[in-house]
């Protein structure tokens, strides 16, 4: 039905693409301590225990150089084709494991959970705050989990709808009869939904504020980890500072006039344990900014796919807009703005949005870390070696969907196989935001199919990564008013 043209669209590990300056950097160095220290590297394990198939490559280097000189997706499924939806390799300075087959996924992310835990970079936890939930297992994060999930349910959510519905309104006017570059607009509309949900009702003075340190935070949340005077890094973590400053006189405002307010801060503040703890201020900033985080970027992308992939199918576009406007008509007869209810009677965009975080697979795979020495699959996999589930090439698989290549939102029709699908991840550790997402991404389309059209500037093609993969230069696009008939 509907194709992709012929850009191939993979996806990086945002680990992949955070690191790969820093690696490039550090080539000479690490070739020339190779030299010196191959006599005595070797890769030891109880030799009576087999691990998985692979190559582990050059000591330390490991095949870091190939995955660099080759497409990340050719990489991964050349060794699958290989070795089997198993197998060892070793990219980044670290042995890792990687697993291509629903079933061995699921074993990792929901049924042995336990036994692999989420792993980041030193810096990456340093910028975002090491109490938010991200980084830990056990009663802390299930505590944390449960109450940001509480903020996300579909029933906290659903009062939302006018806020964003608001949101939308004010920002598409202006790119009216305008050049935009569709991932910077699509992250003025995501972190402003990100707000409101992370803080309720806030101040101009006070959203400006934040979100000004909130940027130049993110401009070196992927630069290379020198604390020196005028690195990006050393920036970022001044605006890291300044923004948790921020949020403390929030948080302490509302502590002392006794009213918690909204969004997942009012939960936050009003949480108490089976002891009648409460969460101290740094839990609570922390936590706020890694939601922020994990809601801007990612939506953004797929906001960001959505037009491409609309672009490039006319009718597709065509028939949205006509789900839509039968939505339309009803609002204006009855003269109200967007409900709740409404977002549910969308049932094509739905599977756009779906095939969209299918296709582009914004997250291409998770990191995690064995515990412990663990028996996996017939396999031997070491304590402290990476276990990668590979969520793109599941996707991508045409056991599960035909023509993977193909872009085709009828596929989902009928629901996919279980755990072949897992645009959210899996598990204890799965986004518990995916509603709201969802839910923002509707009601944008909603206005923006039925007031304007688009067309892409430029050819189009390639990708970049600022760490998720989009379309080249982030899509830029002029938009004009629809022509209503």
């Amino acid at each position: 039905m509907f194709f992709i043209n012929t850009m191939q669209v993979f996806s990086l590990s945002p680990l992949f693409a955070i690191f790969h300056s820093q690696f490039v950097i550090l080539i000479p160095l690490l070739f020339c301590s190779l030299l010196l220290l191959l006599p005595f590297l070797q890769w030891h394990h109880p030799r009576h225990k087999r691990l998985p198939p692979g190559s582990m490559g050059w000591p330390y280097i490991g095949e870091t150089l190939k995955l660099y000189t080759e497409n990340p997706n050719s990489f991964f499924s050349n060794r699958q084709k290989r070795y089997g939806d198993i197998f060892k390799t070793h990219i980044l300075g670290c042995p890792c494991v990687m697993v291509s087959s629903p079933e061995a996924a699921r074993v990792v992310l929901v049924s042995r959970a336990h036994l692999f835990k989420p792993t980041y970079p030193p810096s990456k936890e340093k910028m975002i705050g090491p109490e938010a939930l991200f980084f830990h297992q056990g009663a802390y994060h299930s505590r944390l989990k449960k109450l940001v999930q509480a903020s996300f349910l579909p029933s906290a959510i659903r009062g939302s709808v006018s806020k964003i519905e608001h949101i939308a309104l004010k920002l598409i006017p202006t790119w009216n009869n305008c050049t935009i570059y569709t991932l910077q607009e699509m992250k003025r509309y995501a972190f402003d939904v990100a707000m409101i949900s992370a803080l309720g009702d806030q101040h101009d003075l006070e959203m400006e504020g934040i979100k000004n340190l909130y940027q130049c935070l993110e401009k070196g949340y992927n630069s290379m980890p020198l604390d020196l005077p005028g690195t990006p890094f050393r920036k970022a973590m001044k605006a890291r500072k300044l923004l948790n400053e921020d949020l403390r006189r929030i948080i302490k405002k509302r502590r002392e006039i006794g009213k918690h307010g909204g969004g997942l801060l009012g939960i936050f503040l009003g949480a108490e344990d089976e002891k009648h703890n409460q969460l101290n201020d740094s839990q609570i900033a922390d936590n706020i900014i890694g939601v922020i985080f994990a809601a801007h970027d990612t939506t953004a992308s797929v906001l960001t796919w959505i037009l491409k992939y609309l672009h490039d199918n006319v009718n597709l576009l065509e028939a949205v807009t006509k789900e839509q406007e039968g939505i339309q008509r009803k609002l204006f007869e009855e003269n109200r703005g967007l409900t709740w209810d409404d977002t549910r009677r969308m049932p094509l965009t739905g599977r756009v949005i779906q095939e969209t975080l299918r296709t582009a697979s914004i997250l291409s795979f998770t990191f995690r870390e064995a515990v412990e020495d663990v028996e996996f699959e017939g396999y031997f996999i070491p304590k402290g070696w990476k276990v990668l589930p590979l969520f793109r090439t599941i996707h991508h698989s045409a056991d599960f969907f035909p023509q993977p290549e193909k872009f085709d939102p009828s596929r989902f029709e009928v629901p996919p196989r279980p755990n072949t699908y897992m645009p959210f991840g899996n598990g204890v550790h799965a986004c518990p935001g995916s509603e709201l997402a969802k839910l923002e991404t509707l009601i944008l389309l909603h206005h923006l199919t039925t007031s304007c059209r688009w067309q892409v500037v430029g050819d189009g093609e390639g990708i970049q990564y600022g760490p998720f993969p989009v379309p080249k230069q982030g899509l830029p696009i002029k938009v004009t008013p629809r022509n209503k008939k």
